[in-house]
């Protein structure tokens, strides 16, 4: 007789036999152990040897699903296949699977590539991929990878305006399935079908001449080993933790900030005696710079320097009017980077460097002042994301710090 479900419920093991079994019918049975446990086992014979195959345990899997299972062995049976053989198979691709998804085989190929290649420079494509790449198709095996999937990640990056690293992050996933294709891990290599320029924008062109992530630590310790005067370096410095345009930061004036409230707020214009502008912000709004604890400490410096001027860095001849717009140049070009950097270069670095460590697009642009802006809007969006903004600034601000410190 079959056993019931009430049965397999109530079914125990006499204290004195260490197992008993309740068969059911066409080979199933439930093996309940003295400790307690059950489990069911499909009894079969393959040429003429007695095998049995372990179907799960009760109550996790059901008398009917027990069932349908032994019938689903009976079936293979039928067709020539020995079904403990086939879940041993199917058991092995999983793992092989397991072992084939796209982090899997990045990790195979990120230890085969980093060989040789600097900490620093590995340290960073691993924490891209960690970041953009594997939280979308990370998890997915490398076969099943497709260059749709492929082009709608690198588009996503693109629109949140990281454009140039939308371009590595598809020939970085290239180069990782093109080494699963030569250790035979996928058939073939879905990013070889893309035409970057087919799917991204262009990259942004530099206007300005700057130097690449790798330079700036160089740069940052000739700029605190300036021998010129005290006012450049700190404008130098300053212009390196603020990134504000150049005139911007030669017109400066105490009156426009608030170090106990950690901002510098760039008034959108102000006018000599006749009505000329003489300072202000480009677009002619309030522009807020909120001030990492490291410009503060430079401001302090400048402050016990430039004692009650108006301007804070002041011409060298005539300290009523401010530094030379070619100043910032002429330092820059002293420490060795003529055509190499300038000072709206720091504007650029500075977007690159934290669209690529995810910040988001408006915020960077927003600080960059290059949002459009008109009378409705100019009220309420030079305060926009403030308090996003004063945590990216003093983020970037400790980026600088690192980069500094390192050799």
């Amino acid at each position: 007789m079959p056993i019931t479900e009430l049965q397999c419920r109530k079914a125990t093991c006499p204290p004195e036999r260490p197992r008993v079994r309740f068969t059911d019918e066409k080979g199933l049975y439930l093996e309940v152990s003295k400790a307690g446990g059950k489990h069911w086992y499909m009894k079969y014979r393959v040429d003429g040897v007695e095998k049995r195959l372990a179907v799960g345990s009760y109550p996790e899997v059901s008398l009917a699903e027990a069932r349908e299972a032994r019938d689903g062995a009976r079936k293979l049976l039928a067709g020539g296949d020995d079904p403990m053989e086939v879940k041993k198979a199917a058991k092995a691709k999983r793992a092989i699977g397991l072992e084939n998804t796209f982090q899997a085989v990045a990790k195979k190929w990120f230890d085969h590539w980093s060989d040789g290649k600097s900490a620093r420079h590995a340290d960073y494509v691993w924490r891209r991929l960690e970041t953009d790449l594997f939280p979308e198709i990370g998890k997915r095996p490398a076969e099943e990878i497709s260059a749709r999937d492929l082009t709608q990640l690198v588009k996503k990056v693109q629109d949140r305006g990281a454009i140039d690293l939308a371009h590595r992050l598809l020939q970085t996933s290239g180069q990782i399935l093109r080494y699963a294709v030569a250790h035979d891990l996928v058939e073939r290599n879905p990013a070889a079908d893309i035409k970057p320029s087919d799917v991204l924008k262009a990259k942004r062109k530099q206007n300005y001449a700057r130097v690449p992530e790798k330079e700036l630590g160089e740069l940052l310790r000739r700029i605190e080993a300036y021998q010129g005067g005290p006012y450049t370096r700190m404008a130098l410095k300053l212009m390196c933790l603020t990134f504000v345009r150049t005139s911007e930061l030669i017109k400066a004036r105490w009156v426009d900030f608030d170090l106990g409230a950690e901002e510098w707020r760039i008034p959108g214009r102000v006018n000599d005696e006749s009505g000329e502008k003489v300072y202000g912000m480009k677009m002619g709004t309030v522009h807020i710079v909120p001030l990492s604890a490291q410009a503060i400490e430079v401001l302090r410096s400048l402050k016990t320097l430039s004692g009650e001027r108006e301007l804070l860095f002041p011409g060298e001849r005539d300290h009523s009017k401010p530094m030379s717009n070619n100043t910032i140049l002429k330092a820059l070009e002293r420490m060795g980077y003529k055509g190499q950097m300038t000072g709206h270069g720091f504007r650029g670095v500075a977007s690159t460097i934290l669209h690529e460590q995810g910040f988001p697009h408006e915020h960077i642009e927003l600080q960059l002042a290059h949002q459009e802006r008109n009378a409705v809007s100019a009220a309420y969006n030079h305060a926009l994301y403030l308090k996003d903004r004063r945590a990216m600034m003093q983020a970037w601000a400790n980026h600088l710090d690192a980069l500094r410190r390192q050799s």
